[in-house]
């Protein structure tokens, strides 16, 4: 089964565009827990374990654990490893590189971490991202529009409309979709217009404040799976106390919700 296969099963079984950002910040974790690789295991392991009937996918952020060591990263590969096999995984990992340099990157994310996607930067073009392509079953999402300010020194005005045509020209084996940010939702719907069908990554909408229903209805293409919406510090730390992976269930709960509330009616 492809990533996008699983991806639509879990869309459609649950009734959710939910996509929860996996980014552990030790400071942010709740006290009680300890600083070793078994207390961040077990605290992401229970955010899984509560946001998962909410969530269509999960989204760990490889920076977060590159930051720990050789520890951080045989957490990730242990999470992803334990994160139920039919719930697809995003690595967000943000590759990007020439040659066989991009070769070991795709085979990385993809064979020795296990991911069913990956998001890539597009900056040096075709050649850089056809490894991660050449797998057909897995998803290859593309930065396109990022929710931050600094997307305005170079993705602004017109950058991101080329990286869309760009995307979807290269598009054969219908495994690409494209990242967009939700505080630039009259930016997204030029995006839309371009890149046809495709999935869309979509972050911003929780603490960087971007508005969901404008975002929803820029993003909308009629498809199955038109988006994903992800959040993470508002879902991972929804509270600091003993009950935070519940507290983060109830947390995608509501924002699952509030995503199918909004939802254009088609």
């Amino acid at each position: 089964m492809t990533f996008f296969e699983k991806l639509e099963n879990q869309v459609c079984t649950k009734h959710s565009y939910l996509c929860v950002g996996l980014d552990p910040v030790w400071e942010k974790i709740p006290p009680h827990l300890p600083r070793t690789q078994e207390g961040l295991l077990e605290f992401l392991l229970m955010i899984v374990d509560k946001t998962k009937a909410h969530a269509a996918v999960f989204k760990p952020n490889f920076a977060y654990f590159e930051i720990l060591g050789a520890s951080g990263m045989e957490v990730l590969q242990e999470l992803i490893r334990k994160i139920t096999p039919e719930i697809p995984v995003i690595g967000d990992a943000k590759r990007g590189d020439v040659g066989h340099s991009s070769q070991m990157y795709a085979k990385a994310v993809f064979e020795t971490f296990g991911c069913g996607a990956v998001t890539v930067t597009p900056y040096q073009g075709e050649d850089a991202l056809r490894p991660f392509f050449d797998y057909p079953e897995r998803g290859v999402f593309v930065l396109c529009l990022t929710s931050n300010p600094g997307a305005a020194d170079f993705q602004l005005p017109e950058l991101h409309l080329q990286v869309a045509k760009k995307v979807r020209a290269w598009n054969v084996t219908g495994n690409a979709g494209l990242v967009v940010g939700a505080t630039r939702p009259e930016n997204i719907a030029a995006v839309r217009k371009i890149s046809g069908q495709m999935p869309f990554l979509i972050p911003g909408v929780g603490a960087q404040g971007g508005d969901l229903e404008k975002t929803l209805f820029a993003a909308e293409d009629g498809s199955k799976i038109p988006y994903l919406i992800n959040a993470s510090r508002s879902i991972l730390y929804a509270s600091s106390s003993e009950d935070y992976a519940q507290q983060a269930g109830n947390a995608a709960k509501k924002l699952r919700d509030q995503i199918n509330l909004c939802r254009p009616n088609l």
